[in-house]
């Protein structure tokens, strides 16, 4: 089974002004000095998938400057053995649309034609900050899985907004507060056990794999008292209402999980390790995302690796492009020097990237 984006076009998107890509399924090698709009191309990509893609970026900070005349990205994919037209823009002040084969549906229907995984530099600090990444980075995974967790996750999240709203006015009618709480904990629970599936399944592929990326035991947890099957979360909302009311805000469900990494081979917490071994870390986690899926004979996902490269040493840097071949992957890596890829050997295509003037240009290297 095979997962690849296999023809890329921008058009006033961030610096590009057009671009566009002919691409045959191997890995990707995207090179060029900092600022020439690498991991623009990339950022691209992510949008391929369900949300605001790997910058979390709003549809007005994408189009290019000074024109901000709206954008588009058009992408042409093979998945599972079928080809499909994925096109998503948003014109000036307006919110962004999404396209399937030509026909108008919501960004969560991206989930089932293409699944995308990134690692990003901003991404090196997600063991030591705030659960929101570490949940956003759990939640990726389970998308990959299961396209409907994305549904599960809206609906969840709408119904708890409409309950805040209630808090804050000091609404206190029962009713009201019951039927969303009870949307809340059929959404909850079957978030919860998507997430589990997902640890469950990671730790799985990693157990399975000989890697020179260190493997993990993860754990989902949670800051207060949180139950996870549905009745028993719809009890919990309605016992915390005078609690969350003096807060503003819902104070236990799903949207306060967290992420839990341990080194196994040290025994080691992940935001104890030092940055590199981290980096290693969700490295290793993207690749057993990746062999799960490949083992569960979906489609592979398709990987964006953005300066990656730069931070390994060469035998980890060889090892990663070795795992990466192996498992079929097509993968967007960006790095400033063609050497960094060079381990890759013919197995990759490589697109350099300039800038002048402002303006993106894109050409195939040999």
């Amino acid at each position: 089974m095979r997962a690849a984006v296999t023809e890329l076009e921008l058009s006033h998107f961030r610096s590009h002004k057009r671009a566009r890509l002919a691409l045959d399924g191997r890995p990707v090698a995207i090179f060029g000095p900092n600022g020439a709009g690498k991991t623009n191309l990339i950022e691209a990509v992510s949008l391929l998938s369900p949300g605001r893609g790997m910058r979390r970026a709003g549809a007005e900070e994408i189009a290019r400057r000074p024109e901000r005349l709206g954008w588009k990205v058009w992408a042409e994919v093979e998945a599972e053995g079928a080809p499909h037209e994925i096109e998503t823009r948003a014109e000036a002040g307006q919110s962004r649309g999404v396209r399937i084969d030509d026909k108008a549906v919501p960004q969560v229907a991206l989930a089932r034609v293409l699944r995308v995984l990134w690692l990003v530099p901003s991404m090196d600090r997600l063991w030591i900050e705030a659960a929101e990444g570490r949940r956003r980075f759990l939640d990726r995974a389970a998308l990959s899985f299961d396209p409907g967790h994305a549904e599960q996750v809206l609906d969840y999240e709408k119904a708890m907004r409409e309950r805040n709203r209630l808090l804050k006015d000091g609404v206190r009618d029962a009713h009201w507060y019951g039927a969303l709480e009870g949307r809340m904990a059929r959404a909850g629970a079957v978030i919860a056990a998507t997430r589990r599936a997902a640890i469950d399944r990671l730790m799985a592929a990693q157990d399975r794999a000989e890697t020179a990326f260190p493997a993990a035991d993860l754990a989902l947890g949670y800051p207060d008292e949180t139950p996870e099957a549905e009745e028993e979360l719809r009890a919990a909302f309605a016992g915390m209402r005078g609690r969350d009311m003096a807060a503003g805000r819902t104070l236990i469900g799903p949207h306060r999980a967290d992420l839990d990494a341990l080194w196994r081979a040290k025994g080691v917490a992940a935001r104890d390790a030092s940055t590199g071994e981290q980096k290693a870390l969700l490295i290793s986690l993207i690749l057993a995302n990746a062999r799960a899926l490949a083992a569960e004979g979906g489609a592979p996902p398709v990987l964006l690796l953005d300066e990656v490269a730069a931070h390994l040493d060469t035998r980890r840097r060889a090892a990663l492009y070795d795992e990466i071949c192996a498992l079929g992957l097509q993968a967007f890596m960006t790095g400033t020097e063609p050497g960094l890829f060079e381990a890759l050997g013919d197995r990759a295509q490589r697109i350099e990237v300039t800038e002048t003037a402002g303006v993106s240009q894109v050409r195939e290297a040999t």
